[in-house]
């Protein structure tokens, strides 16, 4: 079910821009800070059809190119697993207090898709 949007999701994204806040499993694969290249599991924090947030150990910059690999939820497709495949950039990066080494990543992607809640 989704909950309400974080108010820094909303900053960066826009006022009018509309998102999900999914527990979703996603895969992270980019180059870090180091320019060695990386894959990292992670959960999806926040997604909207502009761009996501998630956590990440990996040190990455801003600007840095990523790609998502989101697992989806089976009943999508009658409990076939699917995956979103998506790209983006690194749009901006927050520390996280008490998690080691970790950081608040979020990414506006490169192209849209449309995301809607049952619904509408």
């Amino acid at each position: 079910m989704a909950t309400k949007i974080p108010v820094n999701d909303i900053d960066l994204m826009g006022p009018k821009n509309r998102g999900f806040t999914f527990p979703l499993l996603t895969q992270v694969e980019g180059m870090n800070a180091k320019g060695r290249d990386f894959s990292e599991e992670t959960v999806l924090t926040f997604i909207s059809h502009e761009g996501s947030s998630f956590c990440l150990k990996n040190p990455i910059q801003v600007g840095s190119r990523l790609k998502m690999i989101i697992d989806l939820p089976e009943k999508l497709a009658d409990n076939v697993p699917l995956k979103l495949v998506i790209r983006g950039r690194v749009a901006k990066i927050e520390a996280l207090r008490g998690a080691n080494l970790a950081q608040r990543v979020t990414i506006k992607f490169d192209s849209k898709y449309i995301i809607k809640p049952e619904d509408v």
